[in-house]
């Protein structure tokens, strides 16, 4: 397949069935958005939300693009502007992986690091302040519609033509932005109504399963960071405050159910898609695809899962998933070489 530029590649990913790890009895299948070419699900959100800014006039020519993010978005942004010639700005939590800065930069985007303690708050309200000061375009994830849209455009209906004649029993998400989720369960909750739709959230950082509501400036931007956000390792998840996008699904019972995941099961479940399956996925997919495992040993025979993956382990080098991962040969390899 010829692209004419390197946005047209953006979507239409694949469907992939588990073929070793699944229960016997179910049909697991998981969405590799990790084939984007900036390697992750955001990748769709960030090109949508130019796009958007560009026909309504709020983006002009030369225009300084600005965002705040853990990683996947400002990797998506970074590669954006530098197809269509924007100067890029991202701030960023210091806790996010080193693979996501270099990334960025070698995208060419400046990254502006915030103290990781303070969540994604302050990487927010940094980038407000820049962007306000410097009439910069803020891409403004976490609030513009053009996020959820794009799913509601191109992810659901991908998914929709992929199960027509098989039908979906579940479909599972972890949230960000919550623009996959809410985008998506749009389409689902009219197409497929059938469908279970499983959301998740990190355990310790359960800022749905609280029912705290988040408090907003009237542009709805987070006022103050969430009291039930707790620093976890699931990267690209649940910031420190409830997103405007994901509201929607909140306040129209969207979801069926919640279930809470540990970062450590995350990393193990990324790690048994690795080593069992040849499917690389960061702690995000791997968080998600211990929430689809779940339903699935619980779930009648024969059902449909589908499991969201937003993107590659390549990202998380320097991450805990990789703690146990050795760059040197380690002792089996080593007996491999004296054998010879």
């Amino acid at each position: 397949m010829i692209f004419n530029d390197l946005l047209s590649s953006v979507g239409n990913t694949p469907v992939i069935k588990i073929k070793n790890i699944a229960p016997a009895n179910i049909n697991l299948y998981v969405k590799a958005e990790y084939f984007n070419p900036g390697g992750s699900v955001k990748d769709r959100l960030a090109l949508n939300i130019v796009n958007e800014a560009e026909k309504n006039g709020d983006l002009q020519p030369n225009q300084t693009v600005i965002e705040a993010t853990s990683g996947n978005t400002g990797i998506g942004l970074a590669m954006v502007c530098a197809s269509k010639g924007y100067p890029c700005i991202i701030t960023m939590p210091d806790s996010a992986s080193m693979e996501r800065r270099k990334l960025m930069r070698f995208l060419g985007a400046k990254v502006l690091l915030t103290p990781g303690p303070e969540g994604a708050t302050a990487a927010y309200d940094l980038a407000k302040k820049l962007a306000d000061k410097n009439d910069w375009f803020y891409a403004r994830q976490f609030e513009n519609s053009a996020n959820a849209d794009i799913h509601e455009q191109t992810t659901a209906i991908e998914i929709l033509d992929d199960f027509k004649n098989i039908g979906l029993d579940y479909w599972v998400s972890g949230y960000g932005t919550g623009g996959t989720f809410s985008g998506v369960s749009r389409v689902l909750r009219k197409h497929s109504p059938k469908t279970k739709l499983i959301i998740s959230e990190p355990e310790n950082a359960q800022l749905i399963n609280s029912m705290k509501m988040q408090n907003r400036n009237s542009d709805g931007s987070p006022s103050e960071s969430h009291e039930s956000w707790n620093p976890h390792p699931i990267q690209g998840w649940t910031p420190d405050f409830i997103p405007l996008v994901l509201q929607e699904s909140i306040d129209n019972d969207y979801f069926d159910e919640n279930i809470p995941v540990s970062g450590d099961d995350g990393i193990y479940w990324s790690n048994q898609l690795a080593s069992k399956e040849g499917i690389i996925t960061g702690i995000s997919g791997g968080s998600t695809f211990s929430v689809a495992m779940k339903i699935a040993n619980q779930a009648p025979d024969a059902s449909n899962i589908l499991c969201m993956l937003a993107d590659t382990a390549e990202r998380y080098l320097s991450s805990p998933l990789f703690n146990d991962i050795d760059s040197e040969m380690n002792e089996d390899e080593k007996e491999i070489l004296s054998s010879i």
